[in-house]
C-alpha cells in the first residue's frame, strides 16, 4: 500500500499525471472521506459541498505535501478542518452557536432522505451531538470509521494517550444519555 500511495504522489505533483491521478484519488477516497464528513455536518447536502471543497483543497495544495504523513492522514486533516469551518460559517450566519447548528443539523436527520439509519441510529446521532467538538471527531472516527489510534493522532495531531482518554470519555458520555433518553 506505502509503495501505491508514493507512486499516486508522485502522479499528483507532476504536471504530465495530475489530472488522471487525482480521478484515482478521487475514486479511492471520495467515500470514506464522505462518511467522514457527513459524521461530522449530518446533513447530505453539507456534505457533498465540503467535500467537494475538500477535494479542490487537496488538488490545489498537493504540490505541498510533503510526505510526514501517510496521504490519507493528511487528506482526513484537510476534510476535518473544511467540516468545522463549514459548521462555524453556518453558525456566523444563523448568528447561533456551534452547538445549535449541529443540534438544528441533528433535528433536520430525520427528514433527510439520504439518512437511512432508525430511532436506534437517529438517538446514537443525538447523543454524539451533546458531546463537545473533539470528542465527537474522536468517537466518529474511531467508532464509525474504525481508525486506529495512531491514525486519529497523526490525523488530528493529537497524543494517541489524549485520544483515547476523549474518547473513553466519550463513550461514558453518550452511554449515560442514551439510558437517560
Amino acid at each position: 500500500m506505502l509503495q501505491e500511495e508514493t507512486l499516486l504522489l508522485q502522479q499528483l505533483q507532476s504536471e504530465k499525471d495530475k489530472d488522471a491521478a487525482f480521478k484515482k484519488l478521487i475514486s479511492l477516497y471520495k467515500e470514506r472521506l464522505y462518511w467522514h464528513i457527513r459524521h461530522i455536518v449530518k446533513s447530505h447536502d453539507d456534505t457533498d459541498d465540503v467535500l467537494q471543497n475538500t477535494f479542490i483543497k487537496i488538488f490545489k495544495n498537493i504540490n505541498s505535501f510533503k510526505g510526514d504523513s501517510k496521504l490519507y492522514s493528511w487528506m482526513y486533516r484537510i476534510a476535518t478542518n473544511e467540516a468545522l469551518t463549514h459548521i462555524k460559517r453556518n453558525s456566523r450566519i444563523k448568528n447561533s452557536s456551534n452547538e445549535e447548528v449541529n443540534q438544528l443539523a441533528i433535528d433536520s436527520l430525520q427528514s433527510d432522505v439520504y439518512f437511512e439509519g432508525d430511532d436506534i441510529q437517529l438517538k446514537l446521532q443525538k447523543a454524539i451531538a451533546t458531546l463537545p467538538e473533539k470528542q465527537q471527531l474522536v468517537f466518529n472516527m474511531k467508532y464509525f470509521q474504525e481508525l486506529k489510534y495512531n491514525e486519529l493522532s497523526e490525523i488530528l495531531e493529537t497524543s494517541e494517550g489524549a485520544l483515547k482518554a476523549s474518547y473513553h470519555i466519550a463513550a461514558k458520555k453518550i452511554e449515560t444519555y442514551l439510558k437517560d433518553n
